[in-house]
């Protein structure tokens, strides 16, 4: 080891100046000791540096759902672990798989602007990683060049989750001390105001990348924050044949959706944008200096894997459907007449000790072995199992596994309201579950029209002026901003500041919050 160079977590030795700034903290080239190998090193920072124990405990949640993404276009996650240095803040720390080739940044510098084959193939690449990622929940929320690595082997990593790791599922992408998170020129309409955010806010970036390949300039860009902030939101984007005539027509129109400022006027998914792209890609070539070599492993194994799908539009690393292995009959007797209720309170303690240590997935895992034997002994309707199936319809939520996690909490409100009655708070709780599930995956309009139905049923249960409809006023509101209904949200945010400084006071937390939420809207 080289005399004072830095080894944390007792194997990883870090060069002494970071390769460059992440989304929340410093990225280092290292060494493994133990496996000798290059690895990256990204030392996380929380906001303001300011230590806190939920955030370690959500990085590290947030940090095992992106390893389980396991994409080509990702750097591969190796390890990860909390730097307690006595005095210092702890500081969480991700190694990872070292990425060999040059930033998108670079890329441009060089060529601009960029062969308008090249941008297809490129964008098809970072939107088959938005749809692995989207698919398990994960929003990347600061998508830009920088964060592009374009490899020897023409393949493009998407790089820096960070952003990610500090997402707030029910609300905004507000810190505590409300600081927007992202980089202005890259951020859309909803992140510059707060609002809630969905996979459209990722395509809204990809769409500023695809904007910038295709004419060598940034698309908005200004003196401050703010009036980046203000063209985001208020500046329609021009063409791209306005600069750019060689440009297709169809990719044309196919960047100016991804950057309407609407959530709900952007592509719904990844996937749609995938297959977009995909007529624009013919006759790729080498680009000098950056993509030239004609041999790599990597390059022949994946041209391989591709011949054999044989379907250009089929959505990308998506495996044909497998049928369910047959439990022989005997052997699920044999289960059914072995089990009792007890088994239920097991699994329940050995999934409790997982959950304290953020293994979402893993605790699932427990409690799923037990609730078939226990539905089929019970019934579906028996206590015990409808809070085994409350219990794992929420660590799916937590885990990040949205599309699973809706069906769950839309089938179970159903069930709890014949036991316990539509009013109960189980009941309403499932119903706000689905809700958000449907937002996180970008099914916006479902999820207002839930939350509606539900805040009318609640207004009615508890009363107007009760802390839960009231709440859910403020996200029905972020919501609304978020989908680009700035008009229906500014009424929801108003008429919800009038009535909580009626009730509590204009210092209210919550108000103080509505009240930022609705100074945005000026931007």
């Amino acid at each position: 080891m080289a005399a004072g160079r830095r080894v944390i977590g007792n194997r990883y030795e870090l060069d002494d100046l970071p390769l460059g700034p992440g989304g929340m903290g410093e990225v280092y080239a290292g060494y493994d000791q133990k496996l000798d190998r290059r690895v990256a090193v990204k030392l996380i920072r929380f906001p303001h540096s300011r230590p806190d124990e939920s955030l370690v405990k959500r990085f590290l949640h947030e940090a095992r759902v992106m390893a389980r993404l396991e994409h080509p276009g990702t750097p591969t996650i190796y390890d990860v672990d909390v730097l307690d240095e006595s005095q210092a803040e702890p500081r969480p720390f991700i190694v990872m798989q070292f990425v060999d080739g040059v930033t998108m940044d670079d890329v441009l510098s060089e060529h601009h602007p960029l062969p308008v084959n090249w941008v297809a193939a490129m964008g098809a690449q970072i939107t088959a990683v938005l749809c692995a990622a989207h698919e398990r929940g994960i929003l990347h929320r600061d998508l830009k060049p920088s964060n592009l690595m374009l490899t020897r082997e023409s393949s493009v990593k998407v790089l820096d989750f960070g952003l990610a790791m500090f997402h707030d599922p029910e609300m905004s992408r507000l810190t505590r001390t409300g600081t927007i998170l992202g980089t202005p020129a890259y951020m859309s309409p909803e992140q510059v105001r707060g609002a809630t955010v969905g996979p459209q806010s990722d395509l809204y970036a990809l769409g500023l990348v695809l904007h910038e390949m295709l004419t060598g300039r940034r698309l908005y860009d200004g003196p401050s924050e703010y009036r980046i902030f203000e063209r985001q939101v208020n500046e329609t984007a021009p063409p791209v044949r306005e600069r750019r005539s060689d440009v297709p027509p169809e990719l044309d129109r196919l960047v100016l959706q991804l950057l309407e400022k609407r959530a709900e006027d952007r592509p719904a998914q990844a996937l749609t944008v995938y297959s977009r792209l995909l007529p624009f890609m013919s006759g790729v070539r080498s680009l000098p200096g950056t993509v030239d070599r004609a041999y790599e492993p990597a390059r022949i194994y994946t041209q391989v894997a591709a011949s054999i799908d044989g379907h250009a539009g089929a959505a990308p690393h998506q495996a044909p459907p497998t049928a369910e292995p047959a439990v022989p009959e005997t052997s699920q007797a044999q289960g059914m007449e072995n089990f009792s209720r007890s088994d239920i309170q097991e699994a329940r303690r050995e999934a409790d000790s997982l959950v304290r240590e953020a293994r979402y997935g893993q605790a699932f895992e427990v409690l799923d072995a037990v609730a078939a034997p226990a539905t089929q002994v019970l019934g579906v309707e028996d206590p015990d199992v409808l809070s085994l199936r409350f219990e794992m319809a929420r660590l799916l939520f937590e885990g990040g596994d949205y599309r699973r996690a809706a069906p769950a909490f839309a089938e179970l409100h159903v069930d709890l309201t014949q036991v316990y009655g539509p009013d109960d708070d189980r009941v309403f709780h499932c119903r706000q579950r689905e809700a958000t599930c449907r937002a996180l995956m970008g099914q916006t309009g479902e999820a207002l029209r839930l939350l509606q139905a539900l805040l009318t049923d609640e207004q009615t249960a508890y009363g107007a002026d009760d802390s839960r409809p009231l709440e859910l006023r403020q996200q029905i509101g972020l919501m609304q901003l978020g989908a680009g209904d700035t008009e229906r949200a500014r009424t929801t945010l108003a008429g919800l500041l009038d009535d909580l400084t009626r009730l509590y006071g204009p210092n209210h937390p919550i108000a103080i919050k509505v009240r930022e939420s609705l100074s945005r809207l000026a931007i």
